[in-house]
């Protein structure tokens, strides 16, 4: 590994760790709002990272992702949720599992129109450097643009927020997804679905890479497409 790799890394973990905290205080905060105090009484509702890493998903499969070249995804520790605390159990349960991945989407966002503010005060070259470095397009040299870590960062901030508001959809549990299906399943299926478990999730990530791509490649382009347009 040489330094620029291990520079690369180190921006991506640095992303990482944001992401997971804006995602489990979203979800810690809306749980709030909405009855149930208990993420908050926990101190969830904070960025502060050592609130909500896992050393699992959080630590170990992202760096194992990043060593193999594998997707950059992971997870945090699940934000406590007692939903007999909720006044509308489905409505409200719902609302907590979609706020994680609605505040990728958003820091996403924010990324993307940080970028298309930077590209109009010049950093063109920047940026494309930053999205061929993303891609592992060999031979990039971005020693002369001075402005290249600011677009590595918020160009991460994409890349990395999508493929986690993807990899959250995806309705296998623990997953996001996964709460919001297991309310329109019969009791019965329900039962059965709950104890995939971690089992499943194992499987998406050993052997899920085309399903995720399914979804991510063409989302990554609308957010290129804009970049690139506006």
């Amino acid at each position: 590994m040489n330094q620029q790799e291990f520079v690369l890394i180190l921006f991506q973990i640095v992303v990482l760790v944001l992401a997971f905290s804006v995602h489990e205080s979203a979800h810690a905060y809306v749980a709030m709002r909405l009855g149930d105090p208990t993420a908050y009484m926990l101190g969830r509702v904070t960025l502060n990272p050592m609130k909500h890493l896992d050393p699992l998903g959080s630590v170990l499969v992202p760096l194992i992702s990043l060593v193999y070249g594998g997707w950059l995804i992971g997870w945090a520790k699940p934000c406590p949720v007692t939903t007999r605390n909720f006044r509308n159990l489905r409505r409200d349960d719902i609302l907590v599992s979609m706020a994680g991945p609605a505040s990728n989407l958003a820091m996403a966002t924010i990324a993307l129109l940080l970028l298309i503010v930077f590209k109009h005060v010049g950093g063109v070259p920047a940026i494309n450097a930053a999205m061929e470095m993303a891609n592992r397009i060999p031979g990039v040299d971005a020693g002369a643009l001075p402005l290249f870590p600011l677009a590595m960062l918020l160009y991460y901030g994409v890349t990395i927020n999508l493929l986690l508001l993807v990899f959250n959809l995806i309705p296998i549990p623990p997953l996001d997804g996964s709460h919001v299906l297991r309310h329109f399943l019969p009791y019965r299926v329900e039962q059965m679905y709950n104890r995939i478990g971690m089992y499943g999730l194992m499987i998406l990530l050993l052997l899920g890479g085309r399903w995720i791509g399914a979804f991510y490649y063409p989302l990554l382009n609308v957010f290129n497409g804009l970049l690139g347009s506006l």
